[in-house]
């Protein structure tokens, strides 16, 4: 029988439960099947929730707070993630708001997009009919209202500080209008400038870059360990394994010095934005 494989609690909320209750469980003395007695739901329900792979239902919450003993922990969680669900962030994402609030810095990279604290409104409801054209019109405001919300961070006295690298791709090569593409190149214009933050740029002329594949974010905290927040269409990770954060560190340090620097990155956005803001009045 192959050695069973533990939940890693720290890559999404599901994953967090489930290895709270396989703990709690255990700790009881009770067997799967012990569990699900009187629950209407089946063993293999109960084995995916323990594995993360399935949120847990309400009567299901109910259940294990009155087997375990538990004091409604269960059932307050599910009520704190059906809020949550509400905020405009996908479930695997929910953690990631409070720990950009309570970093002291933030360090971010993403080759196809901007970042999601840096995106306009008009912006992210380009991407979004371009990434989910089925997504529900309801559900794509929903998610608007979610990523202007994060973007009262900047708006903190004690916000962390910032700095981020995009290439020329995300800059000149997002197939928005002209208008939106405007907006968006002023508003990282002026929101780095209000900020003191910083914006980099890796050149279309440089093919080959440490962390060419997917997105990184870094985050450093006062009385913590340094995370890593990494994402891909359909999930992402936290990863706070220090050797895997050095290297993560090491490679975001080699990616800044393959950049252009502060000045020319912010040059460079201003003149596309000039010259979409031109194609943008030469079609009205």
């Amino acid at each position: 029988m192959p050695a069973r494989k533990d939940p890693d609690a720290s890559t999404s909320v599901p994953s967090f439960y489930g290895a709270e209750l396989r703990f709690k469980r255990e700790a009881a003395g009770l067997t799967l099947e012990q569990l699900a007695e009187g629950s209407f739901r089946g063993i293999s329900f109960l084995s995916q929730i323990e594995r993360g792979e399935r949120r847990m239902p309400l009567d299901l919450a109910r259940h294990a707070d009155q087997r375990l003993g538990t004091d409604g922990f269960f059932e307050r969680r599910c009520e704190d993630v059906a809020k949550a669900r509400n905020t405009g962030h996908p479930m695997y994402f929910l953690e990631v708001p409070e720990l950009e609030k309570q970093a002291t810095s933030l360090e971010e990279w993403h080759p196809d997009i901007f970042p999601g604290l840096l995106q306009t409104e008009e912006y992210f409801r380009g991407l979004a009919r371009y990434m989910g054209p089925l997504t529900p019109p309801e559900k794509v405001e929903e998610r608007v209202r979610g990523r202007m919300a994060r973007a009262e961070l900047w708006r903190r006295a004690d916000r962390p500080t910032y700095w981020g690298i995009v290439t020329e791709e995300v800059v000149r090569g997002a197939p928005l209008p002209p208008a939106v593409m405007a907006a968006q190149l002023e508003h990282v214009v002026d929101l780095m400038r209000a900020t003191k933050s910083i914006l980099q740029i890796i050149p279309g002329t440089t093919l080959w870059h440490p962390l060419k594949h997917g997105m990184a974010k870094i985050m450093t905290f006062a009385d913590a360990p340094p995370l890593v927040w990494s994402e891909s269409d359909f999930d992402g990770r936290i990863i706070d394994y220090p050797p895997r954060v050095t290297e993560y560190r090491r490679r975001y340090d080699l990616l800044r010095a393959t950049a252009l620097p502060p000045d020319a990155s912010i040059a460079l956005i201003e003149e596309a934005a000039r010259t979409y803001r031109h194609e943008a009045e030469q079609g009205d």
